[in-house]
């Protein structure tokens, strides 16, 4: 055979190969022949809850196995926006900022996938996120509850703040109105700074800007820069300015300095969400509980958050990816998720699991809930909103250092953030 003819056939020979290679991507022989599936997400907390589930799951799907990747949330959604775009990200991630992934065609449709009924037992708000233009684009997972206050009993009972004074609270930009301000004056002779008034955004920008009476968006743009916006910063700025709450040099910084201080039996009131649950449970060395977020001039208004998983439209398998997503949105498969009191699932009849898990642990989470039986504020989506967000907060981070006025930085927020939406 001539030298020509051995390199011919050893080029189809490596064709034949990859060709092979490619008609078995996702199996390997660590896993039997079975067809893999990753699921992608930011929270290590989460690894057990979700093996647990899977595992359940590979029982009845023998032929299919689920690998957790595990991407810290500091560089999740940029890994996640490059992956997406060189086509190598995992068959299934987690989202809460889905919009543009859908609108270029890169999740698959879970409508389409799951059949119309399958949401009819996720959390209504949670849905309502993750529907775009008629479509359905997530499978909510778990869903974060509204925002409440975490209270420092020793530290109240220093202050001599009955306990049962913070359910009748009202913030109010009018001083004669305002009961609340006065209640942290009486907790400053007791404590570092008696609450955290801050550049957050899910646990205090959102409730107060709702309960001014004011929105995030309206219409596809941004809307803050109003005069219920006006109100609602400049109360909380106020606050640390009046060092009510701990410096913006403190807090623009470290996203845990609040809690820390919390923690740390140095902070009153910390105003936050379920996320923080756990931790503060276990690390609390005092007396602690649960209030209700002290109400504004239109009542007690929060968000309610979902995180939610998306199916990659590129994957290689399909098929597996629809039955774990069907397994994922079923109550049986997300029930796993609240077990161990990490988050609130987003199948309702499964939230009743978290309720137990604290309330056997003397732990009373209604205001979680009961926050939400109002009226809520949308947390904000569309195209660009990543990038919007990022434009917003160097801007309020200096209204909250005191350096920017706050109409002014309401002017320049809002302008920069519906720039960067356009510009994406």
């Amino acid at each position: 055979m001539k030298d020509s003819t051995r390199a011919v056939l050893g080029i189809i020979a490596v064709a034949v190969l990859l060709v092979a290679a490619a008609l078995w991507l996702g199996r390997d022989a660590e896993s039997g022949g079975r067809t893999v599936v990753r699921l992608r997400i930011w929270d290590q907390s989460f690894v057990t809850a979700y093996r647990a589930s899977l595992d359940d799951f590979q029982r009845a799907n023998p032929d299919v196995e689920v690998r957790i990747t595990l991407v810290p949330w500091a560089s999740y959604a940029q890994k996640l926006r490059l992956d997406v775009a060189g086509g190598i990200a995992d068959d299934l991630f987690w989202t809460n900022l889905y919009e543009d992934y859908a609108d270029s065609g890169h999740l698959m449709d879970i409508g389409a996938t799951l059949g119309p009924e399958a949401a009819r037992g996720w959390d209504p708000q949670a849905v309502t996120q993750f529907t775009r233009n008629g479509t359905l684009w997530a499978v909510p997972q778990f869903v974060d509850g509204g925002s409440a206050v975490y209270v420092n009993r020793d530290l109240l009972g220093q202050a001599g703040v009955d306990p049962g004074e913070l359910a009748g609270l009202r913030w109010n930009p009018d001083p004669g109105q305002d009961t609340f301000r006065p209640v942290l004056r009486r907790l400053a002779a007791v404590s570092t700074w008696p609450y955290n008034a801050a550049n957050d955004f899910q646990s205090i920008a959102l409730p107060y800007l709702g309960s001014a009476g004011g929105q995030l968006q309206r219409d596809g743009r941004f809307a803050f820069d109003s005069p219920q916006g006006r109100d609602a910063y400049g109360y909380t700025v106020g606050l640390v300015a009046d060092r009510l709450s701990p410096s913006a040099a403190d807090t623009n910084t470290s996203g845990d300095f609040a809690k820390n201080a919390f923690l740390q039996g140095r902070m009153a009131l910390f105003q936050s969400g379920t996320f923080n649950l756990a931790t503060i449970a276990r690390n609390a060395g005092f007396p602690w509980g649960l209030a209700m977020i002290p109400e504004g001039p239109a009542g007690r208004v929060s968000a309610n958050n979902a995180i939610g998983v998306a199916g990659n439209a590129a994957t290689a398998h399909p098929d597996a990816v629809r039955r774990v997503l069907a397994w994922l949105g079923s109550a049986a498969g997300n029930r796993y998720l609240g077990l161990d009191g990490n988050t609130i699932p987003a199948v309702v009849s499964e939230q009743q699991v978290y309720r137990d898990y604290w309330a056997r642990r003397g732990v009373d989470v209604s205001p979680f809930f009961d926050v939400l039986r109002g009226r809520t504020i949308s947390a904000g989506g569309g195209p660009g909103f990543p990038v919007a967000l990022q434009a917003i907060t160097p801007i309020f981070d200096e209204m909250y250092l005191g350096r920017i006025p706050v109409p002014e930085a309401l002017t320049r927020a809002q302008r920069a953030a519906d720039t960067a939406a356009e510009q994406r």
